[in-house]
């Protein structure tokens, strides 16, 4: 830990005006060892860490922590310099959960606007992290300390992101100053019966506050109101004209008494009768409103309500809580934490009197309105409308008019728009439509809500660039005047923002992002004009703190615009730089010298946000990112940076492997790679050695991506891999060892700049030669409604064709129209030379049309211009390109021809002018490179030199029928299979493609297909070849399996192709025997098919698996193949000739997709019947839906209320509710029953079903609840208990007597966790939920959650739920009387999540031939059980005469072990046979705790008994105690038990078995298997008694000493002592001995 501290300073620029730093240590309580303010240097901080020692200390106090670094550390007097809005920043270093509460704690820190990080080992609460970081992605895990540096780099990178924070200011106005401002103060007074003695003091706290004010002169005025149960005021604002007047008065005030405490009603008395013209109030002059409240205690009713209507009119109020006063109520009056202020009672309020009285003096906006900038502005808000918004849509509102009434609108000044976005981007008004204020807050005042999901920010910024900053739209634009965009996001962006983010900062917009705690920091950031542009709040409540900010940057945007012009081309003054630094054995030498080499080179560069970037990585074996492009913003940064970094070391050197890493992982956007901005990019490689694997690929590949890569290499390195890695022979640069680096510096930084002379768009030059041989068809669609865009599409092409060398042997270029058919311009062989094509052009015109058939105009070119006759030369090998233009969605069918073209050889690019249709146009693109949009004139250069890229990055892949060799033939149908997976959804009018599949390979690991494997691994590598991985459209996972499955790769595991691949490549056969294909099959359904791993089922992704088997299943497959279909999971089989091909079919979604070969080798061979068979699949692939019958007799009932801070007022409404619903049902043990269940950051039962059968016991316990409290509010957990231990047999749920289950959700608030895996798993298990909720609630999430959306129910306040009883009437009367659960389900039946079996065998004398045939048995039973995953555990115990354990259900915890076991068995022999005493033997010493039971845990307890023969002893005392005990026994028996014996120790008379000998035991494995499954597990054990000598009794205490009870251990003491006083203690007896 120390060093992760010195590792986060080393990178800091420590220094009183730069970075400052302070280390608390903790456990029970905190422990300062410097301050903020102690420390000025570097040196003296790393050296104070480097002497800290360990505190030791138990337990852990987080929570006291938190509030110890909030109110010390973070104190002005520690160095805190938060009032000048320096980001307070806290790192916490976790070792596990804290032992007090640490949720109040970490709200009190984020409304301090400190932003925490959170690092926690294994051991801490992962939960708690979260809770405590300033978001979610704030809080890291690693294993053990020892690890944190793994994450450091992540680290720093947010912290160095951390936006500059308001300053935390005591209040925006002071009420102490006497001066020129005139003010109206109101205090208004808790005057209830609990007060009485802090009255005195208030009065005192009234009379000095009175005594600063200036009412003499007529600028103060002050009235004061007393209330309790309700307000009276002892004298208005108008009533005194002096200030000795008013102080006599408030002198002579008497206690007014009475309860209980309604401050809600005391806020609007206030706000009707003070805040008045008649009382004396000045607010309609402008005069500042303030209201002083002294309360001591929660108020009695709401409170809300009338702080709104407070807030309306402009008060300020502030809050003095004292006593039992509510911190969060007293936040809420306040509106923000900085105005309420707290102490233990009324003598305190003369410390807290100078936080009111000290703050500068200022004006509420809203009352003293001042011009802010007389310069001329266009303003536009882009506001969160979506769902999340909802409830806080009026602070919102107020904040633009707060920002309004600063501004100087008219219509040669300031203009304004309002536009808000979720989905989609809605206009309220544009910049010309209000040219005076009172015109612009009346809109503003009247803006409805627009709601949807999710927040599609990308969208929302293109659409305010295409639509509100047009001079169409009032944008003065083009006369200079700065265009300003304030954005309010509540998360994350739902889709791309970059492309539209750029296009705004090129026609010069200034962003200024607000964020709350949901949002993200780095989007904010990336969004505004610069990083100090992005502020965050915690919630919109807090608006009103950003106004001043909001006004000071727009301000500064306003004196500093910067006249933006559209790159073309390359931009010199931008560069991405990475440095691929040699870590290896080779390097450790030279590993300062390269070390400084690098620092000289960033020297020389121009660091910056929009400058150059660096990043440094280091590579052996494997590659590792120091830090990435965008990790740091400034030269210093990165120079601290790569000072600090140390050297990996390693072995082997793998070049190939690091530069397609660097590639993949460093270049890419999201690290900060600005390829797709043109940004040229460059790669230096520094290698002491040769590599040991291929360059060839990656080095190539990266010259295609037009990454310039120089390489430096010394004497040990090879020449001609260095050559071939860089850009070109000239670009390697050779040094004896890396001692003589330096001298190359000169030679580089030429080559550099040669480099950059020379360059335009990273690779075209190079490339533009390559495409001396294309054959390339313009195709422009001439609709009447791109008739606009006419100019910008033909001087695109225009432009296209002046950098294209046009001839019979070189680029050949064609132009066709189409709207309803397509007309040919020129066709490819009709112009030879460059002038006569531009010449055709400045001629063309579009011709028009009503309706725009793409597709028959892409088959035309197809048939008609890419041909032969055309002078199409597809033949030599001549690349085949068509570029279509395209200004809105075509009216026919294109998807068919786009694969015609793909199929043909033609590679297709789409460029996307006026009103392109995105969607279509992502649908066909071949890839996200051949897609472009083109908006106005300006962007054709860009767009022109990006579309030459592009085509040449294509060399090579233009002809088609590439042959694949044996595996593709199946694949390649396969594969067309796979894509045809969830396409007959059109049938239900769907015309979305699905965005992906999930893929699983289960491959045939067992000891049969070793000789067959590579070749399965090259077939799945085929495939994934062919899937969209890259884009996160597929997702691919791969399971081997023989005896039992072994995952090597997740859904969720890899991102990239390449992952997939290297890791497919490097899979080992697996071996073992046998093979157990069903346990497999079951295995996926459960594990791999799972939201957790990857799975997107839920949001309904394709599901497929294809199965290579070699052999038949030793288990079944008929319940796991069932179970996969149900689940809507499309299954694939392909055998070869040891397989199963009936078994194959019955595993396929179908039988004739089902395939087999001889030998996998020979898998062309089938390519006919292939063919034959994925042509008649049926691709809707519908999960069956299993029915369980219901009696509507009767029902459970649960009932699941929220018991969070926010209903605490609403609660007793909800109780009457409930109350009401049971009035109406008939409650009885055979009839209707009734549960309830609280819950807010966790669920907690009131009653269970089965807890009371009378309707009068249920109404009497649920008036009796009280309101629980705590936040967050979990409702996806509380769903999750539900399900797991309230609709359970033991809780007294009937589900598997066919009763209706219904759930009942009563819910103020949005979920803190998701719901969704909940949901559904209540749904599957037939569960009827509907979701009632109030004002605050999302009702997106109650849809999802309810049965059906339409069930859900919402009311304004849980007050008016009484208006929703008749349709919950309704709906609870509606429920179907065959439950049929929501697919995916295999079955309604929840499967117990494990097993303690126990097997007893005969081995008595009688048994001897017989043993080996019950030791193949119970390795066929084990085999179907899952121990490996801890779920079931085994046992097995032999016996005669007496019994002997072999080992107990705690002795192995794997399979394996146990069969290695079983198999080792020997036979026992003896006689008689004892099976009564066995029995007790089993009862008394196996199914116990310590033995490994987990009988007292709920875990179902089986015993299967193996007999031979008739019992020497009796059975029937022993067989009834395990039966007490809840055991279920399955006796089975041959030909010389007897049967009758049998019958009765058996659980029930019908699970016994019997067979003629033992080697007949296989044919009853199925029934012994159904009794497993069906076995009735709710065994009520009697509690037998026990006689007992009460005389006497030996009693032992066992006390807790540790020190987590050092406090505690005299009351323990105490404890025993009292005990002790009750026995009768004596000494021995005459005849005892001592032990």
């Amino acid at each position: 830990m120390k060093s992760f501290v010195q590792k986060v300073v080393e990178t800091l620029s420590i220094g009183e005006n730069k970075d400052r730093v302070s280390v608390i240590q903790y456990s029970r309580d905190p422990q300062t060892h410097f301050n903020l303010n102690t420390h000025m240097e570097k040196q003296d901080v790393l050296n104070a860490i480097q002497q800290l020692n360990h505190k030791g200390g138990s337990p852990r106090h987080t929570g006291t922590a938190l509030d110890y670094v909030r109110e010390k550390a973070f104190a002005d007097t520690s160095g805190s310099r938060h009032q000048e809005g320096i980001p307070q920043i806290l790192i916490l270093l976790s070792g596990g959960k804290s032992e007090d509460d640490v949720e109040s704690a970490a709200v009190a820190l984020k409304q301090d606007k400190v932003v925490p990080f959170c690092v926690g080992t294994r051991n801490a609460d992962i939960l708690e992290l979260q809770m405590i970081a300033h978001n979610p992605s704030y809080s890291f895990t690693v294993l053990r300390f020892d690890d944190i540096g793994s994450i450091h780099q992540q680290l720093m990178s947010f912290v160095k992101r951390v936006p500059r924070q308001q300053p935390r200011l005591k209040s925006q106005s002071a009420l102490g100053q006497t001066g020129s401002i005139q003010r109206d103060v109101v205090f208004l007074l808790d005057s209830s019966d609990e007060m009485q003695i802090e009255f005195q003091g208030m009065l005192g706290f009234v009379e000095r506050m009175v005594a600063k004010l200036n009412v003499d002169d007529g600028n103060d005025r002050v009235s004061v109101v007393q209330y309790s149960r309700s307000p009276s005021a002892d004298f208005f604002l108008n009533t005194y004209k002096t200030q000795q007047n008013v102080v006599d008065n408030v002198q002579h005030l008497r206690h007014k008494g009475g309860r209980p405490l309604n401050t809600g009603a005391a806020l609007q008395y206030v706000k009707d009768n003070i805040f008045t013209a008649s009382s004396g109030s000045r607010h309609q002059q402008g005069v500042p409103q303030f209201l002083v409240l002294i309360t001591g205690g929660r108020s009695n009713d709401d409170v809300r309500k009338a702080v709104e209507n407070l807030k309306e009119i402009g008060v300020m109020v502030f809050v003095f809580g004292i006593k039992s006063a509510d911190i969060l109520e007293a936040q809420t009056i306040s509106q923000e934490s900085s105005r309420a202020f707290f102490a233990a009672d009324s003598s305190g309020l003369s410390q807290i009197e100078p936080l009111l009285t000290d703050t500068k003096n200022g004006e509420t906006p809203a009352l003293t309105p001042t011009s802010y900038d007389s310069s001329r502005r266009d303003v536009v808000f882009l506001l969160d409308g979506s769902d999340d918004s909802q409830q806080r849509f009026p602070d919102i509102q107020d904040f633009v008019a707060r920002i309004v009434t600063e501004l100087n609108i008219n219509a040669n000044n300031d203009h304004v728009a309002v536009v808000q976005y979720s989905n989609t981007a809605e206009i309220n008004f544009d910049l010309g439509r209000y040219l005076t204020e009172d015109d612009v807050l009346k809109a503003v005042r009247g803006l409805r809500h627009k709601g949807g999901y999710p927040h599609n920010t990308g969208a929302a910024l293109q659409y305010v660039r295409d639509h509100i900053f047009t001079s169409e739209s009032g944008s003065r634009i083009q006369e200079g005047v700065p265009q300003i965009l304030v954005l309010l996001s509540g998360g994350r962006s739902g889709d791309d923002i970059r492309t539209p983010v750029k296009m705004l900062k090129e026609i010069g917009i200034i962003s200024i992002a607000i964020g709350t705690i949901h949002a993200d920091t780095l989007e904010l950031q990336t969004i505004s004009r610069e990083p100090t542009y992005a502020l965050s709040i915690t919630d919109y409540e807090e608006l009103p703190s950003a106004t001043r900010d909001v006004l000071s940057l727009m301000r500064e945007a306003s004196h500093h615009i910067e006249e933006r012009v559209p790159t073309n081309g390359f931009d010199s003054k931008k560069n991405d730089v990475v440095f691929l630094i040699d870590g290896s054995y080779d390097s450790r030498n030279g590993f300062e010298e390269i070390r400084g080499f690098v620092e000289k080179v960033v020297e020389s560069l121009n660091i910056g946000e929009n400058r150059d970037q660096v990043a440094v990585v280091q590579y052996n074996r494997d590659a590792t990112v120091n830090f990435y492009l965008n990790s740091y913003s400034s030269k210093n940064d990165v120079m601290s940076s790569i000072r600090t970094m140390r050297h990996k070391l390693g072995r082997p050197l793998n070049i190939g492997k690091a530069l397609a890493f660097v590639k993949d992982n460093v270049f890419a956007a999201s690290v900060g790679g600005r390829r797709e901005d043109s940004v040229p990019q460059y790669l230096y490689v520094f290698s002491g050695g040769r590599s040991g694997d291929d360059v060839r690929g990656p080095a190539q590949s990266l010259k295609e991506n037009g990454i310039k890569t120089f390489s430096i290499g010394t004497e040990n390195a090879d020449t001609l891999e260095m050559q071939t890695i860089s850009l070109t022979p000239a670009h390697y640069f050779h040094v004896t060892n890396f001692n003589n680096l330096q001298s190359l510096h000169p030679s580089l930084e030429t080559a550099l700049k040669g480099n950059q002379e020379t360059t335009q768009i990273p690779g075209v030059i190079d490339r533009i030669a390559e495409l001396e041989l294309a054959d390339i068809v313009f195709l422009l669609d001439a609709s009447d409604e791109t008739q606009a865009s006419e100019i910008l599409v033909l001087d695109f092409v225009r432009e296209f064709v002046k950098q294209t060398e046009i001839g019979p042997s070189k680029v050949q270029v064609a132009l066709v129209q189409y709207s309803t058919e397509p007309t040919i311009n020129f066709l490819l062989n009709t112009y030879s030379l460059r002038d006569a094509v531009m010449s055709h052009l400045s001629n063309v015109k579009l011709k028009g049309g009503s309706s725009l058939n793409t597709g028959i105009a892409l088959d035309y070119v197809k048939n008609n211009v890419l041909t032969v006759s055309s002078g199409s030369r597809a033949q030599q090998g001549v690349p085949q390109i068509l570029i279509l233009l395209s200004g809105r969605k075509s009216d026919d069918d294109v998807l068919t021809p786009v694969d015609q073209l793909r199929k043909a050889g033609i590679v297709l690019f789409n460029i996307g002018v006026n009103n392109a249709d995105r969607m279509e146009l992502e649908q066909f693109a071949q890839s996200p490179k051949a897609l472009f949009f083109i908006k106005e004139k300006s962007d054709i250069p860009l767009m022109k030199e990006r579309l030459l890229s592009a085509i040449a990055s294509h060399k090579g892949t233009f002809i088609p029928g590439v042959d694949f060799g044996n595996l593709p033939h199946i694949h390649q149908r396969l594969m067309n299979h796979i894509m045809q997976v969830g396409v007959e959804e059109e049938t239900k009018n769907v015309e979305k493609k699905r965005a992906g599949r999930d893929v699983v390979f289960l491959l045939d690991g067992s000891d049969g297909t070793r000789t067959g494997f590579p070749a399965m691994q090259v077939f799945v590598q085929r495939v994934v070849e062919t899937l969209s991985v890259d884009d996160n459209k597929d997702r691919v996972s791969v399971v081997q399996y023989s005896r039992d499955p072994a995952v090597h790769f997740y859904l969720n595991t890899y991102t990239t192709k390449g992952e997939i691949l290297d890791t497919v490549r490097g899979l080992r056969h697996k071996g073992g025997q046998p093979l157990n294909t069903g346990a497999a099959l079951q295995y996926l359904r459960d594990n791999v098919f799972a939201a957790s791993a990857g799975s997107r089922l839920l949001d309904g992704v394709p599901q497929v698996l294809i199965l290579l088997s070699g052999g038949r299943s030793y288990d079944s497959v008929d319940a796991p193949a069932s179970a996969l279909k149900q689940q809507g999971i499309f299954v694939i089989g392909i055998g070869r000739r040891g397989s199963d091909f009936g078994e194959l079919q019955k595993i396929s979604h179908d039988p004739g997709v089902a395939l087999k070969v001889s030998e996998f080798t020979d898998l062309p061979t089938v390519q006919q019947q292939l063919q034959s068979s994925l042509e008649t699949a049926v691709i809707d692939v519908s999960p069956e839906s299993p029915t369980v019958l219901v009696d509507t007799a009767k029902k459970d009932i649960v009932f699941l209320l929220d018991g969070s801070d926010g209903t605490r007022n609403a609660f007793p409404a909800m109780l009457d509710f409930v109350e009401k619903v049971v009035e109406k049902l008939k409650v009885g043990a055979n009839k209707d029953r009734v549960s309830v269940v609280q819950y807010s950051r966790d669920a907690e039962a009131h009653f269970h079903l089965n807890t009371y059968t009378t309707k009068e016991d249920i109404v009497d316990s649920v008036r009796g609840l009280r309101h629980r409290g705590g936040r967050p509010l979990n409702t996806g957990a509380a769903l999750q208990y539900a399900r797991d231990n309230v609709f359970t047999n033991s809780s007294g749920s009937r589900r598997l007597q066919g009763v209706p289950q219904m759930l009942i959700l009563l819910n103020g608030g949005r979920s803190f966790d998701s719901v969704d895996a909940p949901a559904s798993a209540l749904k599957k298990q037939g569960i009827f939920v509907i979701g009632i909720g109030a004002r605050g609630s999302d009702v997106g999430e109650l849809q999802r959650i309810s049965y059906d959306p339409s069930v859900a129910l919402k009311v304004s306040e849980f007050t008016d739920l009484p208006s929703v009883q008749e349709q919950l009437s309704s709906v609870m009367s509606t429920v179907l009387v065959r439950a049929t659960a929501m697919t995916p389900t295999v079955t309604v039946e929840k499967k117990p999540t494990g097993r303690d079996v126990v097997f007893l065998l005969d081995g008595s004398d009688d048994t001897r031939t017989g043993f080996p045939a019950m030791q193949d048995f119970v390795q066929r039973v084990v085999e179907t059980l899952s121990v490996d995953d801890n779920k079931d555990r085994v046992s097995v115990v032999q016996y005669s005469r007496d019994p002997a354990v072999h080992f107990y259900l705690n002795t192995y915890t794997t399979k394996g072990e146990i069969l290695d076991t079983v198999r080792g068995l020997r036979h026992k022999g003896g006689r008689p046979l004892n099976t009564g005493a066995a029995l007790q033997y089993l009862r008394d010493n196996v199914f116990a705790t310590s033995a490994g039971s987990r009988r007292l845990d709920g875990v179902p307890q089986v015993l299967i008994l193996l007999s031979g023969g008739r019992s020497y002893d009796s059975v029937d005392a022993p067989a009834s105690a395990l039966k007490q005990q809840g055991i279920f026994v399955i006796g089975i028996g041959r030909r010389g038990s007897d049967f009758g014996e049998l019958q009765k120790i058996s659980h029930d008379p019908g699970v016994a078995l019997k067979v003629s000998e033992f080697t007949d035991l296989p044919t009853v494995q199925q029934q012994l298997q159904s009794s497993l499954e069906t076995a009735v597990i709710d065994v009520s054990p009697e509690s037998p008694t026990v006689l007992v000598d009460t005389a006497k009794k030996d009693i032992v205490f066992l006390l807790d000493g540790s020190d987590g009870t050092r406090n505690a251990f005299p009351a323990m003491l105490d404890f025993v002592e009292k005990v002790v006083e009750k026995l009768k203690v004596g000494e021995m007896s005459k005849n005892s001995s001592p032990l």
